[in-house]
């Protein structure tokens, strides 16, 4: 579990990037059929998703954060609610990572 502390001195931005390190490295083992890498990864993307929620400064955009978590969710637990596929996550969450990049 990260520094509960640090993790609130990031930006959105930065904690999102930090999220879409774990869902490439959850995509990736999935694809790999690593199951015991693939939950480690999974399992951290959502604690870090379930951190950046709760984080009471990002209120006004706390809906899609929670739908974020829902579609990463659904990309390895398909449901008929989302069409998602691992590009489409993966290139939403590098959006985040580009923008905190540009930041420094």
């Amino acid at each position: 579990m990260p520094n509960l502390l640090h993790w609130q001195s990031l930006s959105l931005a930065e904690q999102m990037g930090n999220i879409g390190s774990e869902v490439h490295r959850a995509i990736r083992w999935h694809q790999q059929n690593d199951q015991a890498r693939w939950e480690k990864a999974f399992d951290r993307a959502l604690e870090l998703l379930d951190l950046t929620i709760a984080d009471q400064r990002w209120n006004t955009g706390r809906r899609e954060l929670t739908r974020s978590r829902e579609v990463f969710c659904s990309l390895f637990f398909p449901t008929d609610q989302f069409v998602v596929t691992s590009d489409n996550m993966e290139k939403y969450f590098d959006q985040f990572a580009l923008a905190a990049r540009l930041k420094r």
